[in-house]
């Protein structure tokens, strides 16, 4: 088990020990990056009490290395295990977490696999925010094209990889998505495309995770990954996720009635825009239903939609033009 960990004094100790109950993980790899708060401290008194714990320390970044990758690398040459589990420092995972995923790889036949965990949310904006983009995101990176050998799809969620190591060596580990801002799908497609099997999925009371607690971090978070996510599509996906259809029917309905039209044109564009903001809310409980959110986020609909497209066109910017910044550190735009 490997985790890689930057500044994560309020997660650290709670992921720590819920991997250490797991009866399958021998030893317990916590790889410190460089961290600047409390980290190293809360490691060094589990390792008093957890004696499969080791504790490593990243020296200087290399050139052309993420930070994530550089730990994760380090971790894994360092693991003698057959089987390499990457999770993330704010993961916690549920007793029989790491059987159920031994399981399921031999149950698909799969050398890699991947959970996206159960979302924690105690603040409104987690609560728009996160199912909107997990929603979206669902639709795009279908689990059945992903689990489908005969498809190109893949996708993966960082904060659970199981992956055998023989596999993980043979498509170049960390080091061959060394730039990678979104290093877990740029490696699940490594190891699809070499012709091994994936499998991906989202279980309920496997893992869980929370994976921001403060809007400030949501947004470095989200600004960083979601134009990678999304790719060339992103233009037609800002057009159909944000609620511009509805602002512009909105504008024109001012600028209409300001300039004195009449009553049966407002009344068509107002009956527009009361069915595009319907269709919307309806297409929204639908999704939250079927990725196992409550229905009653649908009252956060608007406020999510208005964040993920102001969040994809800055993920946009970032990625292309500007610079990503995430824990601290500054990543060059790659233009995609």
């Amino acid at each position: 088990m490997i985790i890689a960990a930057r500044n994560e004094e309020h997660a650290i100790a709670r992921a720590v020990k819920s991997v250490a109950m797991q009866p399958e993980v021998g030893e317990l790899i916590v790889v410190n990056d460089q961290s600047t708060d409390r980290t190293g401290e809360i490691l060094e008194g589990l390792q008093e009490t957890i004696p499969k714990l080791q504790v490593l320390t990243t020296g200087e970044l290399p050139p052309g290395w993420v930070g994530k990758n550089n730990a994760a690398w380090l971790g894994a040459r360092a693991a003698s295990g057959d089987w390499l589990l990457f999770t993330d420092a704010d993961t916690y995972h549920v007793l029989g977490s790491v059987r159920r995923a031994l399981a399921d790889a031999v149950d698909h036949d799969a050398v890699w696999i991947s959970y996206s965990p159960e979302q924690e949310m105690e603040t409104f904006w987690e609560k728009a925010v996160l199912p909107f983009i997990y929603c979206r995101l669902a639709s795009k990176f279908a689990y059945a094209r992903v689990n489908d050998p005969r498809q190109p799809d893949a996708a993966a969620n960082g904060q659970f990889i199981l992956v055998l190591r023989d596999a993980y060596q043979a498509v170049g580990g960390h080091a061959a998505v060394a730039g990678e801002i979104l290093e877990d799908v740029a490696l699940a497609r490594r190891v699809k495309q070499a012709g091994y099997g994936i499998y991906f999925t989202a279980p309920i009371g496997v893992v869980r995770t929370r994976m921001y607690r403060s809007f400030r971090a949501m947004w470095q978070g989200w600004t960083k990954n979601l134009y990678p996510l999304v790719g060339k599509s992103a233009p037609a996906e800002f057009l159909g996720a944000s609620p511009v259809l509805e602002l512009a029917l909105l504008l024109a309905l001012v600028l209409l009635y300001h300039a004195g039209a009449a009553t049966t044109v407002l009344a068509s564009l107002g009956g527009a825009l009361a069915g595009v903001a319907l269709a919307r809310l309806i297409f929204y409980a639908g999704a939250l239903d079927r990725n196992l959110y409550p229905v009653a986020y649908i009252e956060y609909c608007y406020l999510g939609a208005a964040l993920y497209g102001l969040a994809l066109a800055a993920s946009w910017w970032k990625n292309t033009h500007g610079v990503v910044l995430w824990k601290g550190r500054t990543y060059p735009a790659r233009t995609r």
